[in-house]
């Protein structure tokens, strides 16, 4: 059973960064994805980005497109997702997700608030 943490969460300024950190255990990624999904107060659960661990490809929301980027680090089994250009519509709960495919995940991390005041 994987297990994933996520930490880098905070409170930052509208046009500022942060960058979220995934630690997974417990599973050899070459075959799955990893993801993020975020909700904010109210509204359901989006999807963020995630990555397909084996060769790196990505995809994006199109609200984050071009402000966000995830990588990994397949030597610390790390999934990162640097934010940058923050909105405070980016506010929200943000969760880290394993799963068999892009955009479809099985496995949830805790959780990190992500606050983006105006």
């Amino acid at each position: 059973q994987v297990q994933l943490v996520e930490s880098g969460g905070g409170l930052v300024q509208a046009g500022g960064s942060l960058r979220l950190s995934c630690a997974a255990s417990g599973r050899t990624f070459s075959r799955y994805a990893m993801g993020w999904v975020r909700q904010a107060p109210g509204k359901e659960r989006e999807f963020v980005a995630s990555i397909w661990w084996s060769i790196g490809v990505t995809r994006y929301a199109d609200p984050v497109r071009g402000r966000f980027t995830m990588t990994r680090d397949n030597a610390k089994i790390t999934g990162y997702l640097q934010m940058n250009s923050l909105k405070p519509e980016d506010t929200a709960v943000y969760y880290c997700a394993a799963g068999g495919t892009l955009q479809a995940f099985d496995t949830w991390g805790q959780g990190t608030q992500v606050t983006v005041s105006s």
